[in-house]
């Protein structure tokens, strides 16, 4: 820190870090990591959620631009980039995807439980399947190399594509650096707290399926310190505004001045069932928490799937679902006062 500048000291009853997760954007590479060649190139990669038809227009008129990733993001982008190539007819679409199919992007349509969502994703196949956006699946990349117009993009098995710019759709993670000298109790897998890790996690669980959770989930070891937002939920997709209004209710509630008791949840998500639904994999001992990672809500018509966030008609959640200490059976019901 400069030695002439002042900064102020306060005692305070809590603190609660509700920083999010924006400024630590996820790389471009497989497994998490950064590709090969991303740092030398990153004159060619775009903030995540530009404004192609705003601000930042004049960086992807007229050019060939390469989404990557397969969620939300990446869906509002695509349809951004479709709207630029109406006044900007030389814009090429180019979108990379890891997983065999883009299925999950296109979600439910018309049985969405959130019609708008519905109709991004039904607006995003309809461009692809009339040539607007160049799809490419099953394409992990490995490797980045910047040329004089702009970069070449390696998949893992092979295959290459070029492109003026990149612009990454690839989720965040969070940024703990002003935190390392607290005590945190962290998950392994998604760097959320401890207990709220296997309710999250991305593997086993949708936005739908997240039971609504508060100040006791959200606690770490250093007393009255939280975390609490998008950053409380790390690597996990999961995250749902509502969510988040709900914990710092639960957090501020039974405040060090009043002392009140956190009250009942009342939280109601759409329930997740778009896709064709895939068993959940077995937990391995591999897994921080291999009994508690599995879903511990789940619709018999539509079990839990690699889908992170598409839903069929909404259905009630229970007014309060606590944290369960040991794993529920599917489909055993959750009651009782959130915590």
């Amino acid at each position: 820190m400069p030695a002439n500048v002042h900064y102020p000291k306060a005692t305070v009853a809590a603190v609660i870090d509700a920083s999010g997760t924006w400024s630590t954007r996820n790389p471009l590479g497989t497994s998490g990591l950064p590709a090969i060649g991303e740092e030398a190139t990153q004159e060619r990669i775009s903030a995540p959620l530009p404004g192609v038809t705003g601000r930042d227009r004049a960086s992807f008129a007229g050019r060939r631009v390469l989404v990557v990733g397969a969620g939300h993001s990446a869906a509002n982008t695509l349809i951004n980039l479709a709207d630029l190539t109406k006044e900007e007819p030389d814009t090429r679409i180019l979108w990379a995807v890891r997983g065999d199919s883009a299925a999950k992007v296109y979600g439910g349509g018309d049985l969405d439980g959130l019609p708008a969502r519905g109709q991004l994703g039904a607006r995003v196949r309809r461009l692809v399947e009339a040539g607007k956006i160049q799809l490419h699946t099953g394409f992990g990349i490995s490797t980045l190399e910047g040329i004089d117009s702009g970069v070449t993009v390696e998949a893992v098995d092979g295959r290459t594509m070029e492109a003026d710019v990149v612009i990454p759709c690839t989720g965040f993670r969070p940024d703990l650096d002003i935190l390392r000298e607290l005590r945190l109790n962290l998950d392994s897998a998604v760097e959320a707290p401890m207990e709220l890790g296997p309710l999250i996690d991305p593997e086993f669980h949708s936005c739908g399926t997240v039971p609504p959770h508060g100040a006791k989930l959200l606690a770490h070891p250093d007393k009255d310190f939280y975390i609490v937002g998008m950053k409380s939920y790390g690597r996990a997709p999961t995250f749902l505004l509502a969510a988040g209004y709900e914990q710092v209710r639960s957090v501020a509630a039974p405040s060090p001045v009043t002392r009140s008791p956190p009250t009942p949840c009342t939280l109601s998500f759409p329930r997740p069932g778009s896709a064709p639904p895939t068993p959940a994999p077995a937990a391995t001992s591999q897994s921080p928490h291999p009994q508690q990672r599995k879903p511990y809500l789940q619709n018999p018509a539509a079990a839990p799937h690699q889908n992170p966030c598409w839903w069929a008609s909404p259905q009630a959640l229970p007014a309060a679902v606590p944290a369960p200490t040991t794993p529920k059976a599917v489909n055993e019901p959750l009651s009782g006062e959130l915590s």
